[in-house]
């Protein structure tokens, strides 16, 4: 993921009503100057963390009642807007890296895949924007 798109995320994030972020262990580091400015100093407030490993810590999340989606084009993705989160329903959301995507082993460990559905054949929306709308979608719905 790159310096900019994990500032985006982070900013999107904490204006959205995101409770944390969980970071990867190779992901870029949020303090750095150029993210830490796209985020409007946002990652000062929000709390993340670095998980020691990867993706083994998903099935702490799962154990702690997570349910976990991935963002990814895969065959058996749901349009997001079908995704429905119960008050008191805990999730997590994978996202992946601009170009690889999420890992095979992440997911192989997530509960469902979800998709923005898109039109005039254009595929995904970079990973900033994308993940601005899952946590919209996803935070708004009762806690």
């Amino acid at each position: 993921m790159t310096i900019a798109n994990l500032g985006a995320i982070i900013r999107s994030a904490s204006g959205l009503g995101v409770d944390a972020v969980l970071l990867t262990p190779k992901c870029v580091d949020p303090w750095y100057r150029r993210s830490a400015r796209v985020s409007m100093g946002t990652v000062f407030d929000l709390p993340w963390v670095r998980m020691q490993s990867w993706p083994e810590d998903l099935q702490t999340l799962k154990n702690h009642g997570y349910e976990m989606l991935a963002m990814e084009l895969t065959d058996d993705a749901i349009p997001l807007n079908e995704v429905e989160i119960k008050a008191g329903q805990k999730v997590a959301m994978i996202l992946g890296n601009e170009g690889r995507g999420v890992t095979d082993e992440a997911l192989a460990a997530v509960d469902r895949t979800v998709i923005i559905p898109m039109h005039r054949d254009v595929d995904s929306l970079n990973v900033g924007a994308a993940s601005a709308i899952a946590f919209w979608h996803l935070c708004s719905a009762p806690r």
